[in-house]
């Protein structure tokens, strides 16, 4: 089965987060510094694996595990484990912080993950330690070399934070393409919350790499089911990525709906739109009502985000909230 939106995008991408605690307290993703959820609050694992079964069952062939920070739950592994022999589901990838991914590192891979995206927004120790609120910088380094020793598909992802960040570290950050088998991506901040509107763009951040890198050439091959525009460099093991959510044409392609830890199902991250599938985990007939709740979610998928904009509905928890 194929799922399609009203303007034609095909639906095959859920990210799924599975709660919003957090071992770090980073600006952009939780800058009011909010209470977390209580445990009783978020979805249990049977309610995360019942409700991934039905969507693969419609179509969903490719799922995010996100948080907060995933590895916070003791049942996370065993969580991609159980996505892995799901019908239907072909690929299952992991966003994390990478500070407590060393000790889980060789469950995930018996577990059969696909991928792990690694949140690092400065190679800088005094410039992490300011940002996260924690001076752990060279466990996160550790994460990493593990992880490429592995050989599990890697991506570090770095949020571009004009002001709190000195542009020298980006290119700090693109080079660790060139050491490491792993794609380098630079995201635009989006302004939920109280994160405002980004002063820096991709293109700001293209144009510094390629006065560093002048051969620096956009990607010809397809990398991964997300919205990253790619740029290969001579000489770098991998490539250096962009997702401009706010300045670029980031909705065109959109192929995914997101769930929150305490249930919330979402088509679009910039609206505040969504459904509650808790209590349909409490009817007997719950299987219907998750695919209803799913074909419903596509149906109402807008055209694009609003971000910048004063539409209604506008979307403003934070980025811990929604699922990053």
């Amino acid at each position: 089965m194929c799922l399609k939106d009203p303007y034609g995008r095909i639906i095959d991408y859920l990210r799924v987060s599975v709660t919003d605690r957090c071992n770090l307290n980073c600006a952009y993703c939780r800058p009011e510094n909010s209470p977390f959820l209580s445990r009783k609050a978020l979805l249990t694992s049977e309610e995360i694996l019942a409700f991934c079964r039905e969507a693969a069952i419609l179509g969903i062939r490719h799922i995010k595990i996100t948080g907060g920070e995933p590895l916070l739950r003791t049942d996370c592994c065993s969580v991609v484990e159980k996505l892995k022999k799901t019908p239907g589901i072909e690929t299952v990838t992991l966003t994390t912080n990478g500070l407590l991914l060393s000790e889980h590192l060789g469950r995930l891979k018996e577990a059969g993950i696909d991928g792990i995206n690694i949140s690092m927004d400065t190679p800088d120790r005094a410039c992490y330690a300011a940002l996260t609120g924690s001076d752990r910088l060279p466990q996160l380094l550790d994460s990493i070399r593990s992880t490429a020793g592995l050989g599990i598909p890697m991506k570090i992802n770095c949020v571009i934070m004009d002001g709190l960040v000195p542009v020298t570290d980006y290119l700090a950050l693109a080079e660790m393409a060139r050491s490491f088998p792993a794609d380098v991506r630079f995201i635009e901040a989006m302004p939920f919350g109280s994160t405002p509107m980004p002063a820096l763009n991709h293109l700001d951040i293209l144009k510094l790499l390629s006065s560093r890198y002048p051969d620096i050439k956009p990607e010809e091959s397809e990398r991964g089911f997300g919205p990253a525009v790619y740029y290969r460099i001579p000489g770098f093991t991998g490539c250096i990525g962009f997702i401009s959510a706010v300045h670029g044409s980031f909705c065109k392609s959109c192929n995914r709906i997101r769930l929150t830890a305490d249930g919330f199902l979402k088509g679009c991250l910039g609206f505040e739109s969504n459904i509650c599938i808790k209590p349909h985990f409490r009817q007997a007939g719950y299987k219907d009502a998750l695919q209803k709740a799913i074909l419903r979610t596509v149906s109402q998928k807008p055209p694009c985000h609003c971000f910048g904009g004063k539409q209604s509905g506008a979307e403003h928890k934070s980025m811990s909230k929604i699922g990053g």
